[in-house]
């Protein structure tokens, strides 16, 4: 008999057209309102997120910052940045020049204040530009100190036959060469199933793997849920399993030896992301010297049984 466990955080109620809980970067798929928000939100928000959206916030930003005061400086008039007033689009852009030298402290010396109206703007635009390259700092900083799993998992989750039955399998690797040190799986899996008094339910079942953790990683691990009397999903037949509304809540944990502390995947998959009778192709190989070859690129592959 398969056993429920206590929700984990995710809340027993449901719909059967919710989103997925966890979604495939490994956030969780929730909305906020009326949360909390201020520079330690700001923080956390652009350490996380990618590299290429952290330099076009920064850029685009720069960029507007330059423009605001360019348009100022205008308005002041050019003649009082040591320029000699043109057409307007000539006088914008030697105004963003400016700007740019101000907001950055750099200045190289042909263009400089020379009324106290000018004065005053740049100083307080010097002011701005020293914090916010402060503030950039320590975000680059955090960016680059903050531990980061590097585990890589496989597209789908596969279900074949083991041993004299039946069993789910899924593939990690590590993305990185260093070696992950003590990792250890768990998996948790969230059903929906109607329920009387609220319409749906999510039911929450540890599922048992055959081996949850090892020692060290160089490779890739297969990570196996037998399917026996035990198992939630015993009870499915392989087309009923095709159909069900569910969830497999997936953490990873390991020792990571180059920020000297224990880091964390999230993941998951759906029962639409299930092939059946598969198998995982191996994904290294060992070359003519005797060295073993891990293809990154083979993490998803699967082969007909």
């Amino acid at each position: 008999m398969a056993k429920k466990v206590k929700d984990p955080g995710f809340g027993e109620s449901t719909i059967t057209s919710a989103k997925r809980i966890v979604n495939k970067d490994g956030s969780f798929n929730i909305k906020h309102l009326h949360g909390k928000t201020g520079i330690s939100a700001l923080y956390a928000y652009l350490v996380d997120i990618s590299w290429t959206r952290f330099f076009f916030l920064v850029l685009s930003a720069y960029f507007v910052l330059n423009m605001v005061f360019a348009t100022i400086y205008v308005s002041i008039g050019v003649e009082f940045i040591s320029v000699e007033p043109q057409s307007f689009l000539v006088d914008f852009v030697n105004a963003f020049f400016f700007s740019s030298q101000t907001v950055t402290t750099l200045g190289y010396g042909a263009m400089a204040p020379t009324s106290l109206l000018s004065g005053i703007v740049s100083s307080c635009q010097a002011l701005i530009g020293l914090l916010s390259f402060s503030f950039i700092t320590g975000l680059l900083y955090g960016r680059f100190s903050k531990p980061k799993a590097s585990i890589e998992f496989s597209d789908n989750i596969i279900y074949r036959d083991f041993k004299e039955g039946k069993a789910l399998m899924f593939r990690l690797m590590n993305s990185k060469t260093d070696v992950m040190i003590n990792p250890k799986a768990s998996v948790t899996l969230a059903i929906t199933e109607p329920h009387k008094e609220h319409g749906y339910k999510r039911n929450f079942y540890q599922l048992q793997l055959e081996r949850d953790h090892i020692t060290y990683l160089p490779t890739t691990w297969t990570l196996v849920h037998e399917i026996i009397e035990e198992s939630p999903l015993y009870k499915f037949s392989k087309e009923e399993l095709k159909n069900l509304n569910g969830e497999f809540l997936i953490m990873v944990t390991y020792y990571d030896e180059a920020f000297n502390e224990e880091v964390y995947k999230l993941h998951s998959y759906t029962f639409e992301e299930l092939l059946m009778d598969v198998a995982f192709e191996k994904a290294f190989y060992f070359d003519e010297d005797g060295y073993t070859v891990l293809d990154h690129h083979k993490i998803s592959h699967t082969r007909k049984l």
